[in-house]
């Protein structure tokens, strides 16, 4: 059985409809119980990037992984956690092995966790994944939802599409959640650890994503002054080749 921890929210909800013999955890439900559990994905955490309160960042992305991690030791299981492509922050380089300049709390407590994991050998698989922009059904359960699905509750709200300034030039890499399931399901079979990429390999602007659903719902775009954002990233675009190369492995095996 799967232990999927952030069972409620968007990405969480997604897996648990995809692992129907999955069993879900969330913040506040005591203990986390590992019997019977084979495999555990630990998606659970603050996810609002713009998070300032570093005792709730640290107590529940921070200390609750570390400890979680070790749970998952004691017994071998193998273990997949959800980082984040922020820790990147400005880039330019997307690769794993590139440097990494984490602009905002929620980053430096990604960043944390992979360092803590990375740092020690363990005698389990330990998968961490640096998800991009994550898009799909269910969005609903998402703090912060895609730029697709805002768009859509704009047209529908008020008649039209509101956009930033410069959005032309503003490019992220979406990737469908049911594609990280996929990632995330496949690994399954690599004895393998370390970070990997989880994206598309190709960014789109925020203007492309309006004018689709633009097109979608017969609305105009209107373009709003930028709001000053800590650590707002203008530019991602995941690199693949690692995530690839691990995948080709057990296609082999």
């Amino acid at each position: 059985m799967i232990l999927i921890t952030g069972h409620r929210g968007f990405i969480g909800g997604n897996m648990m409809r995809a692992f129907p013999d999955a069993r879900g955890y969330e913040w506040g439900d005591g203990k986390v119980d590992l019997t019977g559990i084979s495999r555990v994905i630990h998606l659970g955490a603050i996810t609002d990037t713009q998070c300032d309160n570093w005792s709730l960042l640290a107590e529940r992305n921070v200390n609750f992984t570390r400890e979680l991690l070790h749970d998952c030791a004691e017994r071998q299981i193998p273990i997949q956690i959800a980082s984040s492509a922020s820790v990147y922050g400005s880039g330019p380089v997307f690769r794993e092995d590139a440097a990494v300049f984490p602009l905002t709390d929620y980053a430096i407590s990604k960043r944390i966790v992979e360092l803590y994991a990375l740092d020690r050998k363990w005698p389990m698989p330990v998968q961490i994944f640096r998800y991009f922009n994550v898009h799909g059904p269910y969005e609903d359960n998402k703090s912060q939802p895609s730029p697709h699905t805002r768009f859509l509750r704009q047209a529908a709200a008020l008649g039209y599409i509101e956009v930033f300034e410069g959005s032309e030039d503003i490019k992220r890499d979406f990737v469908p959640v049911e594609e990280v399931i996929r990632i995330h399901r496949r690994f399954f079979d690599l004895d393998v650890s370390g970070v990997y990429n989880v994206g598309t390999g190709t960014a789109t602007s925020f203007m492309d994503v309006a004018r689709a659903v633009a097109a979608e719902t017969g609305v105009d775009i209107v373009e709003v002054p930028m709001p000053d954002i800590k650590g707002y990233q203008r530019y991602t675009c995941a690199d693949m080749t690692k995530t690839y190369a691990a995948l080709s492995q057990g296609d082999g095996q």
